[in-house]
């Protein structure tokens, strides 16, 4: 299989709210917009764009048995400043906090939010890990 696109799809019931959420907060832009789906890209220079889409949960296209809202998702933002980013989403934008800002032992720093969907979004900066799981990364990250 030579794969030429791989994205994650948010079926919800706020199709317009959730993908309002995605533009305004981490910089994605619609490059298709419907009623029932949009199709989202950041940008990135130098770098492969990332994509993001969001489904009307009842739409036609989706085998009935499965038309539910999303649940059981976390999306990861790896970012540069993540203390800069918890200011911005958690302080000044007034978004949920799910998991306080900390580091992880195994080579994170990171909080934890969630869309209007109840989709977490995990916030990361890459961290030196501890010596106990340095041996398990399959390259240098943090560097």
């Amino acid at each position: 299989m030579k794969t030429v696109s791989f994205y994650p799809v948010i079926m919800t019931e706020q199709v317009a709210t959730t993908a309002e959420f995605y533009r305004k907060l981490f910089g994605f832009e619609a490059v298709f917009e419907a009623d029932w789906y949009v199709s989202l890209r950041l940008a990135k220079e130098d770098q492969t764009d990332f994509e993001l889409a969001v489904l009307e949960s009842g739409h036609p296209t989706v085998p009935e048995a499965y038309r539910n809202s999303v649940k059981g998702l976390i999306l990861n933002f790896e970012v540069d400043d993540v203390d800069a980013e918890y200011e911005r989403l958690i302080v000044r934008e007034k978004l949920p906090l799910r998991l306080e800002l900390r580091d992880e032992v195994f080579g994170q720093r990171h909080f934890i939010t969630s869309d209007p969907n109840g989709v977490l979004i995990d916030v990361i900066k890459i961290i030196p890990p501890s010596a106990e799981y340095s041996d398990q990364y399959h390259e240098n990250l943090w560097d």
